[in-house]
């Protein structure tokens, strides 16, 4: 230890050698951090989570995926929709609006997420959503 501490010291003072320290100091944290993320993925303990849908979605949540990019789009389980605003024999997707608004927007488009899930209404199709007297949103063509 005492042959390695003065070529530590010295190699501080260079400016050479404080490069190669914060080189070796953000190598070691990288490092720290990707193993530290397969721990993490390692751990079996965790089975995941389970999504269950009411049964008036069922025939919505089996379209393709390009149809529902995200469940944030779904409404939640406990919410209640009413029967005539999605029709069992649905289309290849569906719409919603906000009850306050005047666009509508398919179920994919990130546009509508910032409307909350007790605002929002559901349309089997897009004729649905204009004949309530909405537009399809600008952002979601």
């Amino acid at each position: 230890m005492e042959k390695i501490k003065p070529f530590i010291t010295s190699s501080l003072e260079s400016e050479k050698g404080k490069t190669i320290l914060t080189i070796l100091i953000v190598i070691c944290v990288g490092l720290a951090s990707f193993q530290l993320g397969r721990l993490s993925k390692n751990d079996s303990s965790t089975s995941g989570i389970k999504i269950t849908y009411p049964p008036e979605l069922q025939s919505i949540t089996n379209q393709p995926a390009n149809v529902l990019t995200a469940t944030e789009n779904l409404p939640k389980a406990t919410s209640t929709i009413p029967k005539n605003s999605i029709s069992s024999t649905t289309s290849k997707s569906y719409f919603f609006a906000s009850k306050r608004g005047h666009k509508y927007y398919p179920a994919g488009c990130s546009a509508g997420k910032s409307i909350k899930q007790e605002n929002r209404i559901y349309f089997a199709n897009s004729t649905e959503a204009q004949n309530a007297g909405y537009e399809l949103s600008s952002s979601c063509d």
